[in-house]
């Protein structure tokens, strides 16, 4: 139930009341809260003694929009005036709100300002550099799916051709381009982008050979010692070909 209403936490807007109950983790009893604190800006010592954070967290709010620290306004429009501070209707935005926090506390990561990537982040690592990673990590998602698209092709083609290669010799032309081929998509299987990341979960070229068998044994070629013996062939063809 308590996930559930986390989901409604945000608002576009938040008087600073509302943002001192989220940031403090008593949103389950804000209406109880707000009743009590009345008109007052911020809750008396002997209001919440078991909620010591609540006053501290409220303080701070009002600390940062008097010393000029947090943007605020009258019922969500901004404006710099200073005798808004004790007007009912004072507010402070939540686009504005996340970035004080983020500047000043980057260890407080309150579920209503920051979803659940944020907050397992640690501080050292800003969320540009996790949009980054994840763009680069789709980058190579889509690479990794052209070149497995590549070697079903080049499967079915070897497939279709099998009846006359038993009796006709493969052109040596036609065998380098091959070497070529598998011998890339092992380097892509095997290897890493520049940043260190793999670009496939096969780790060896045993662990290609091991898939390539439970998913297709029985087929001609299809064995442990055909596999190894064309895969170091290519190995050796892609180092030869490499300037």
């Amino acid at each position: 139930m308590r996930k559930t209403h986390c989901l409604h936490l945000s608002k576009v807007y938040y008087r600073p009341i509302e943002v001192a109950i989220r940031w403090s983790g008593l949103v389950q009893f804000e209406s109880r809260i707000i009743k009590a604190v009345g008109t007052r800006k911020i809750p008396r010592p002997e209001d919440f003694p078991r909620w010591p954070m609540l006053r501290l967290n409220t303080e701070r709010i009002f600390d940062a929009l008097r010393n000029s620290e947090l943007a605020y306004g009258r019922a969500g429009i901004t404006c710099d005036d200073l005798s808004l501070l004790d007007d009912p209707e004072l507010t402070v935005r939540h686009v504005d709100l996340k970035t004080w926090m983020t500047h000043f506390y980057p260890d407080q990561k309150p579920a209503f300002l920051f979803d659940i990537i944020e907050r397992q982040l640690h501080t050292a690592i800003s969320i540009e550099t996790v949009q980054s990673l994840l763009a680069e990590r789709e980058a190579l998602k889509t690479l990794l799916v052209t070149h497995e698209k590549a070697l079903d092709a080049l499967r079915k083609e070897t497939k279709r051709r099998e009846p006359v290669e038993r009796t006709t010799a493969i052109a040596p032309r036609s065998e380098t381009t091959y070497l070529n081929i598998i011998g890339g998509l092992l380097t892509l299987l095997l290897g890493k982008s520049p940043s260190g990341t793999p670009y496939s979960s096969f780790e060896t070229m045993e662990s290609v050979i091991s898939a390539l068998i439970a998913h297709h044994g029985g087929r001609p070629g299809i064995s442990e010692r055909t596999l190894w013996s064309k895969f170091a062939a290519a190995k050796r063809q892609v180092n030869i070909e490499s300037p």
